[in-house]
Order: structure tokens, then sequence, then C-alpha cells
């Protein structure tokens, strides 16, 4: 087919023009250059200058020999060597016969291609820099002229564009598709935050809020440690919020609650094609957190061999995503959070010992609501009005005159969280304007009866914490039938971990249901 010089320009552009999509347009290009020049194939590599090698980035033509897109070979041309260049076709070399040619068959090798081929690799350079390589390629020796050379050089700075706009257009879509992922997040998170403050900052948690104050500027590990619904989560937020990372996202993760298969997966994110259904790239929990800080809720139920990973990312700072091979460095502040023993937990090996110095460098304990009843007035007033709004109630309920006696002399076993639920079981039952307390005391709202103090004798002798922690885990044996662990078990029971009560029946000489038999 014969064609001007001109024509063949015009139409050849039109088609690498003809789509955003790269692959689309190298199609397009090479089904009109087949009518020109001998091509079974084109590729288009951009230059990787960091490690001085070629990655491909479109492949249109043959598919039986299509490399892989993602793959990294050696550049094909030593550029330098004046050999390689003709005058009248600069920045292209022509290859007819690859097995006279050292270094071709050394790429050939690399590639695993056979060497019965043509091709022509041309130079593509933008404002003078070198920025990839396109090749065409024929199947048979000999196939390509100098005519050939001089239409296909003709492509070189309409390629060079289509290759930096392609490159442009990728890095466009995935940070949008990053913001769009981003977004999504932390508006679940706004969701589940919202309204969130330290209530007891001046009272019982003044000594905690003295701790926070001196360890929020500073970028080391803390560790907060508290029974559950205490409010640790609160206290891991305000320690962000008071920090130089405050601008940067707050990422929750509730180590409990992810399956362990899932683990390494959600919080170091995985490549695409990393395992079955992991359709697109996807950043961890850590990688969400850049320049703020990762809160791992339930640390202590981190499975053992998860734990040697989470002890690499707080020496070195970096992860690597499942499937992937690249190393993403880490700009993130580490707070943890437990109610479980720790450093129990490493005596009887659950928990590895090197973790729990790393963590453990400034430990925070969150003291149980009945070790700090004087919040529990300002507590109610919060929840009463916060609870109010949420359930839309156009009264106001109050605390029956007298009441709060009844509430600071309860335990409050739950914390924080059971005083918060508390409050929302009484307003949901209130039908006037006064609370229905008797969820909690035992005691209906109308009447002035005082919780029964049981009478002390103080000609008796007072027991000791260790014999009353005795008689208490050997109430929870007998009602168990001497089990343990498992369902229906003293630990269960006493909600503690199984491990922690054989180490406090250890300390207490109290005997196992199986030594009392050998006995």
């Amino acid at each position: 087919m014969e064609s001007s010089t001109d024509s063949f320009f015009r139409e050849a552009v039109l088609r690498i023009c003809s789509s955003l999509d790269i692959d689309k347009a190298l199609e397009s290009c090479l089904d009109y250059l087949k009518n020109f020049i001998p091509a079974d194939s084109i590729n288009l590599s951009v230059y990787l200058q960091d490690v001085q090698m070629l990655q491909f980035v479109a492949v249109a033509g043959d598919t039986e020999e299509k490399p892989n897109t993602n793959a990294i070979s050696t550049p094909a041309i030593d550029w330098e060597a004046p050999e390689n260049q003709q005058p009248e076709l600069p920045d292209l070399h022509v290859v007819n016969h690859p097995e006279n040619e050292p270094e071709i068959v050394k790429i050939l090798q690399q590639l695993n291609i056979g060497s019965d081929f043509s091709i022509m690799v041309m130079r593509l350079s933008l404002d003078g820099n070198y920025i990839g390589e396109v090749a065409v390629k024929s199947s048979g020796t000999g196939r390509y002229t100098d005519r050939h050379g001089r239409l296909f050089v003709q492509l070189r700075d309409p390629l060079a564009i289509a290759l930096a706009n392609a490159l442009k257009h990728r890095e466009v879509v995935r940070l949008n598709e990053v913001l769009a992922d981003d977004s999504r997040y932390f508006q679940q998170e706004l969701r589940t935050r919202k309204g969130e403050e330290i209530v007891g900052a001046n009272f019982g948690l003044s000594g905690v809020m003295h701790q926070v104050r001196q360890v929020a500027q500073l970028d080391n590990p803390v560790l907060l440690l508290g029974e559950t619904g205490c409010g640790k989560g609160i206290i891991a937020d305000t320690i962000h919020k008071l920090s130089n990372r405050s601008r940067g996202p707050m990422i929750i993760v509730n180590c409990g609650a992810i399956p362990g298969s899932l683990l390494e997966s959600e919080l170091f994110g995985h490549e695409k094609g990393a395992f079955t259904g992991a359709e697109r790239q996807k950043r961890g929990r850590f990688e969400r957190g850049q320049g703020g800080t990762v809160f791992l809720d339930e640390i202590g139920e981190l499975p053992l061999q998860f734990q040697a990973k989470l002890l690499h990312v707080l020496q070195h700072r970096e992860i690597e995503r499942v499937g992937g091979q690249e190393t993403v460095s880490l700009d993130i502040r580490i707070i943890a959070a437990t109610n479980r023993d720790l450093a129990g937990m490493v005596r009887s090996g659950d928990f590895r010992e090197d973790l729990w110095y790393r963590l453990n460098v400034f430990p925070v304990m969150v003291p149980p609501l009945r070790q700090r009843k004087e919040d529990i007035p300002a507590l109610l007033h919060y929840f009463l009005q916060r609870k109010a709004v949420e359930l839309k109630l156009p009264f106001r309920p109050k605390l029956p005159a007298g009441h709060l006696d009844r509430l600071m002399a309860h335990d409050w076993p739950g914390n924080v969280r059971e005083l918060e639920n508390f409050v929302e079981r009484a307003l949901i039952q209130s039908t006037g304007e006064e609370l229905d307390i008797s969820s909690v005391t035992g005691v209906s709202s109308g009447t002035d009866t005082a919780l029964p103090e049981k009478a002390v004798d103080r000609n008796q002798p007072f027991p000791s914490l260790d014999a009353v922690c005795a008689a208490h885990i050997q109430q929870a044996l007998t009602r168990t039938g001497g089990k343990i662990s498992g369902p229906d078990g003293a630990a269960e029971l006493l909600e503690i971990h199984p491990n922690t009560l054989r180490q406090r029946m250890d300390n207490l000489g109290i005997a196992y249901k199986s030594r009392t038999r050998k006995g």
C-alpha cells in the first residue's frame, strides 16, 4: 500500500491519540502500521531511572509471546554506543539477525524468547530526557529495511508524548481510587467517633490525663491498660489529638475482631492477584495511617504468629503488602490497648516477650469506674444529655431525688460502657420526668428504700486480699466442678483468661482438680 509520508504520520498519530487507554491506542496503531511495516507486535516501555531498567507499560499484537506488563528487564540497547545509531535514523536500532548481537541474545534468554525474528527498537525522549523505548517485532530474520526505519522514526515524538500521558493518566486514576477509598473509610470513622470527649479529666482521671499530656507530644509507643469499657479508646483518641500528628488520620484496629486468616491483608494490604478475590491493590490499615496514629485495641488477642510481624513494624517502620515485593516505609505512631494481663501471657508463652518490652515503653493504667466514683455524677449528666438527643426524646428525664447514692454504691463491673448502656435503657423505659433505675439498683424509682448495707463486726479479724481472692476462686471452681477453661469454666465465670487464672491459683496455692485426685 502506497502512501505519502505526511498521510502516514497523520493517520498513525490519530490512532495513537484515539484512546486514553494506552493498550487500546497501541493496538489501533499496530493495525495501521501493519500496512506499511512488517509488525506482529509492538510494546512500549518506561525507563526507571532509579534502577536503570525498563518496565513494560503496554503491549499489542501476538498474545503468545506477550510479556507481563509488570515485568522489569534490562534495557536492550546501549544507546551510548555510536555503532548502534545510524546518522539518517537517530535513536533507532534495527536488529535483523538477533543471534549476531550478544546484548540482544542476553535479553532474549531473560525473556525466554527465540531468535527467529527481526526487531526495531526506538529510544523515546521528552525535553531531552530519556523516558523509555518502543519496539516493533516481526517473525523471521532480515525483515526491516531503511524505508521501514524512516517511517517508524516519524512516530518517535507522538509515542513519547503518548507514553508520558499514559503514565500521568494511570497515576491520576490511582490517586482517585486512593482518595475515594480514604473518603469512605474516614466517613465511617467520623460516624462512629462523633461526640466522644473526656468526662472526669479533672477528677478521677486527672492522673491519667497528666500522663497523657506528658507523652502526647512524643512519638514513642503507648500501652493503655485497663478493664473492658473503662474508656481506653477515648484516651487513645485524646493522645492523638494532643500530638503533632493530630492533622493526620487516627486508624482504629480491633485486633480481636479480625479473623486470623485476614489479619495480614487487613493490616498490611495486598497486591492485585495476591489471592482469590484480590481484584485490585488494597492498602492496609498501617498504610492508611501514614502521618498519623494507629490504635491497636485488644492487642492481647493477636495470634502469636502475627506478633513477630508487628514487632518488625515497630522496629523498622516498614511493611510489605501481601503478594508484593515492594517495601513500604511507614510514618506512624502505635498506641496499643488491652484488658488482659500481658505480663502473665508472656510468662505462659502466649505473648512474645520482645514485643511486650517494645510496647511497654510508657504504660498508662486507666482505672475502672468503681475506683473513681466521683466521676459518676458528671458521666450521668453527659450521657443523659447525649442519649436524649440520640433517641430524639421530647423531654429530658431527671434522676429521682436521693437515687444518686444508689448509683454511686453500685460497683459497675462493666465500667463506663455499662453506665452508658444503663442510661440509654433507663431513658427508653422512662415514661415521665423521672428515670427508672430499678434495672441497676433493684429498687424502683418510686421508693426511698436504701440499699441494705452488710453489718460489720469490728471484733472479727479482717481477711487479707489474698484470702478473699482465694475464697472467690474456690467458689467459682466449686460452681464449675473444678473446670477451669472452656465453656462454663471458672475462667469464663470470672471473666479472665484461663492461663491468668492458673497463674493466680499457683500463687495462692489452690490445687487443680486433677492434682486433688492424684493426692
